[in-house]
């Protein structure tokens, strides 16, 4: 019995060591694997943490950029908008400068126009003559223009006639220096007045006298070929004819005095033109 008992506790004692040295090696087994899972979650953890970082600094880069994106932007749309406004700013200083020198202009204009009004009420016709080029270039008024036009019209006829008178008054004298010099004046304020024609074959006539036929026989030419007055143009023909005579030019001279016997049959001048060309003829 007691043999029996104690073969027992010796069965019991080697299953208690086994069970011990599987208890053992179970509990080495699960510590085994807890390292190797606390490993894992170590390496987990070291890459989500890695992970994060990346897609933080990821994050925080894409920011950055879509905020650099948006200020230059911003900046941009600033820059525009004040190029704009100081475009605008430019424009409105060219036009108000544009508006001073307008009304500066206007009242240079009306305070000139004032001065020729007085000029013309006043009828000084060489301040009138003198001073309408510089008033012409003015922003003047439709009615301005036609009354200033109207009085240098007047003028320029007025100082033309009184010049052709002293000039004849000085061929009268024999003084045809004097006389050249009022008939150039008086062609110079009036090409196309009445008195014109006679003004330049007056002026013809002292060039002769003054021994310039060569300048006087163009005159005579226009004159006697297309003068608005056909009372001087027998007289320039002759005129013209007898200058040719005094330069030797006497093919020209004698076609002239042909023209003149043919044109002015009727001419008190005639006989005297009829023997000059009769004498050329027989000598040259």
């Amino acid at each position: 019995m007691e043999q029996y008992e104690l073969e027992e506790i010796r069965r019991e004692i080697v299953e208690s060591r086994a069970l011990t040295i599987k208890t053992n090696n179970l509990v080495n087994a699960l510590a085994a694997d807890l390292k190797s899972i606390a490993k894992r979650q170590q390496g987990y953890e070291r890459r989500f943490f890695v992970n994060s970082a990346a897609a933080y600094v990821v994050t925080i880069t894409v920011l950055l950029v879509l905020v650099k994106f948006a200020w230059e932007a911003k900046l941009e749309t600033v820059r525009a908008t004040n190029k704009e406004t100081r475009d605008k700013v430019t424009q409105l200083q060219k036009e108000l400068k544009t508006a001073h020198a307008f009304e500066e202009n206007s009242s240079k204009a009306r305070r000139e126009a004032a001065e020729f009004y007085e000029l013309v009420a006043q009828n000084k016709r060489r301040e009138i003559v003198e001073r309408f080029p510089a008033i012409s270039q003015l922003p003047l008024t439709r009615t301005e223009r036609a009354v200033f036009e109207d009085a240098l019209e007047r003028a320029q006829n007025e100082l033309s006639l009184i010049a052709y008178q002293t000039g004849l008054e000085h061929v009268r004298t024999g003084r045809w220096h004097e006389a050249q010099q009022a008939m150039r004046e008086s062609l110079r304020h009036k090409k196309d007045a009445a008195h014109s024609p006679q003004a330049a074959y007056q002026l013809a006539r002292a060039l002769r006298q003054l021994g310039q036929q060569r300048e006087a026989i163009p005159l005579l030419m226009q004159l006697s070929e297309a003068s608005p007055d056909r009372e001087v143009m027998d007289d320039a023909t002759l005129l013209l004819a007898f200058c040719q005579i005094d330069i030797q030019a006497w093919n020209d001279a004698k076609n002239s005095l042909r023209t003149f016997v043919r044109r002015f049959p009727t001419s008190p001048n005639i006989l005297d033109a009829k023997g000059k060309l009769a004498e050329l003829e027989m000598r040259y």
